[in-house]
């Protein structure tokens, strides 16, 4: 079982950006071998929210990304700000988003975004009886639409592949073996 790190010989920070920032590393594995470059995307991580309203349906959003080139469905989530809790940018990015807020916000799980190319973490919070009782206040590059569905609704379109941003889709399915809703109909 390899448990063994690379060796960073050298590292520097390439692009500097509000939106992305990629390190250029030389490294040499542990059996000697040297790669160069190898390019890692540098950020804080980021925490998304599966918030559920009294009425048992969840705060979803719409909006286009630009990456792929397409309108997505999914769960509010955004990056975390240098040096913040995850789950203050939780409680944040619900607020900004959607204008929902919630009572408490619970860490369920911390995932490794993309372990081979990416320093970030996604942080999953459980968010209960969230309500609209906050201001939307998106971010310049953010035109987003708020969609409350209910439980049963958003495993339906997981299943049927309209949800399929794949950070999303983990989230959906461990938020929801939390509530202690897989396998049951959630009606």
């Amino acid at each position: 079982m390899a448990k063994r790190k690379w060796e960073i010989i050298s590292s520097e920070l390439v692009i500097e950006s509000p939106w992305y920032n990629l390190r250029r590393d030389a490294c040499r594995l542990p059996h000697g071998s040297v790669i160069e470059p190898y390019y890692v995307r540098v950020h804080d991580g980021f925490s998304v929210i599966f918030a559920l309203t009294a009425e048992r349906h969840v705060v979803m959003t719409r909006q286009y990304k630009h990456g792929i080139g397409d309108v997505v469905l999914e769960l509010p989530a955004g990056a975390l700000e240098p040096g913040e809790d995850p789950a203050a940018c939780a409680a944040r990015e619900l607020e900004e988003e959607t204008g929902y807020v919630a009572p408490s916000f619970e860490l369920i799980a911390e995932f490794a975004a993309d372990p081979t190319s990416s320093t970030g973490r996604l942080f999953l919070f459980l968010a209960r009886d969230a309500t609209p009782a906050g201001t939307a206040a998106p971010d310049v590059t953010e035109d987003i639409e708020t969609v409350l569905l209910p439980v049963a609704d958003v495993i339906a379109r997981v299943r049927s592949g309209e949800i399929y941003v794949q950070s999303h889709v983990a989230a959906i399915y461990t938020a929801l073996d939390r509530l202690g809703l897989i396998g049951v109909d959630a009606r």
